[in-house]
């Protein structure tokens, strides 16, 4: 599994509004200076998380963009698997790629189990954090 930028700003962005909050909408001029990702790269990822309901976009002079919810509703699993897709490790334990294909070798495969804790560990890792305790590690902790 190797997360894309798409997903790893799609992150950043969303910390970002938890961090602004308070200044009501949030520009994504003032994101992506403070973010470092190109203006046109942060549209291509707002689309992304507007169409799905995680932020409420805004036109005009105080347009900008705010999350729809607490930041304790974002799951990081949530947040990965609309910007990649799957956070399978490998396609086989994909619970959406295994109902369209089923992997011929499932019931004698020796290497599967391994897999599917791996794939267990990592969804349920990411399934507990949330955009709050992003924004709370300020100090390089790890949650």
């Amino acid at each position: 599994m190797l997360i894309s930028t798409r997903g790893r700003y799609a992150l950043r962005v969303l910390v970002d509004l938890v961090e602004q909050c308070s200044s009501g909408n949030v520009s994504l001029k003032d994101i992506s200076e403070r973010q470092g990702i190109s203006l046109k790269y942060m549209e291509s990822i707002m689309n992304i998380l507007s169409k799905s309901g995680m932020v409420v976009g805004s036109h005009g002079k105080k347009g900008g963009y705010k999350l729809s919810r607490e930041p304790q509703e974002y799951r990081v699993g949530d947040i990965l698997r609309l910007t990649e897709g799957s956070i399978a490790p490998i396609a086989c334990v994909d619970c959406d790629a295994s109902e369209k294909e089923e992997c011929l070798r499932k019931s004698t495969c020796r290497t599967r189990p391994m897999w599917e804790k791996l794939n267990e560990l990592i969804v349920g890792y990411l399934d507990h954090v949330t955009l709050a305790d992003l924004a709370r590690m300020n100090d390089g902790s790890y949650i």
